[in-house]
Formats: C-alpha cells, structure tokens, sequence
C-alpha cells in the first residue's frame, strides 16, 4: 500500500515540524495570514494600533507635564488619556477574543490533522500489513514484533511502519541541524584572522 506508507510518513513530517517550529508560532502565523483576508478583522486591527500609538503620545505628554505648574493642561490631557485609554482596553479585548477564538479553532483543526490522524491510522488500518518479510529471514519473536499488534504474521504493521517513520525523520532532522551547526562554525574561524590581522596594524 504505498499510499498508506507515504501518508504515514507525511504525517510524521508534519507532526515533526508542529513541534519543532511551536504551536504559538505557527498560530500566530496563520492568524497574520487571516487578517489579510478578512477585512474586518484588519480594520480592528489597524484601529486599536492607532489607538495604542495615540495612547502611548498623550501618555508620554502627560508625564511630561506638571500637575503644580500646568495644571490645566495636565488635567486635559489626563482626561484624554483616560478616554483613550478606556477605548484603547475596549477594543483590546474586542481584537484579544477574536484571537483567542481562532487559536483555538486553529489548535483543533491543526491537532486533528496531524497528532489525531497519526492516533486513528492503526485504528482503522490496524490489521493492514503495510509490506511484507522475506519468508523465513527473520525469527519469529521478530515477525511477531514488527507485526504488532494486529498486522498479519509475516509482515510490518502501521505500528511498526510509524515507529520507524519516526526515527527517520528524528535521523533527518539531526543531520540537518548538525549540517547547518558545521557550516556556521566552519565560517567563523575564517573570520578571526581577519580580525586578529587588523588589531596588529592598529597596535603596529
């Protein structure tokens, strides 16, 4: 069944890169991305910036001013910081809910199409071999493992199939970050004697 097999081990990348890169991150990603098409949403948006940078200028003004020596002026703009800052929090909380609200929806939705399709596949294609052994070229209390736990005798399971998906992309994922860890640390060697060649002309 390649298509099984292929779909088992995307599911693994995807799950992989979920954790790897974090759900906030991808969450806050996805909900930039909304805002481009939601018209509303980015109108709220671009409307509690403003009122954040009108709150954070009169704000800034008011600490400025004495409330002994101008004591007029301190009071209006007290007065409109405090309008500003109510309407600021109002649509703050206005923007936050909408947010939370599409975190959530966007947690489901990720959960189920990675961690809860990786749950349900040996459920529903749990008795599937997903390859079969060569005939007798393994023992067998090894078939019986690598069949667990309702795969015909003989052959690789999703269970196992999963496992083994697994480790690779762990494998991979290592070779490629100690690939990218090599290639930076061999550049910055050649840096330093760059360096070290302009201290001695300074001195010199």
């Amino acid at each position: 069944m390649p298509s099984l097999l292929l779909v088992v081990l995307l599911v693994e990348v995807a799950v992989h890169l979920v954790n790897t890169i974090g759900a906030a991150t991808i969450n806050n990603a996805l909900w930039n991305l909304f805002l481009l098409v939601s018209p509303e949403l980015r109108k709220q948006a671009a409307e509690k910036n403003t009122l954040q940078t009108e709150y954070l200028a009169i704000r800034r003004d008011l600490n400025a001013t004495s409330s002994q020596d101008q004591f007029a002026k301190w009071a209006k703009l007290r007065r409109q910081h405090d309008k500003q800052l109510e309407k600021f929090e109002k649509l703050k909380a206005t923007h936050d809910a909408s947010k939370a609200t599409f975190d959530r929806t966007a947690g489901i939705i990720r959960w189920t199409a990675t961690s809860g399709v990786k749950f349900i596949l040996p459920w529903i294609y749990g008795k599937e071999p997903m390859f079969w052994l060569p005939s007798s070229w393994f023992p067998y209390y090894v078939e019986w493992v690598l069949s667990f736990p309702r795969a015909p005798l003989g052959s690789i399971s999703i269970v196992s199939w999963q496992t083994a998906c697994t480790a690779a992309v762990l494998l991979f994922s290592d070779a490629i970050q100690a690939a990218i860890a090599s290639a930076l640390g061999s550049r910055s060697p050649q840096k330093q004697p760059a360096t070290e060649a302009a201290k001695k002309k300074k001195n010199t």
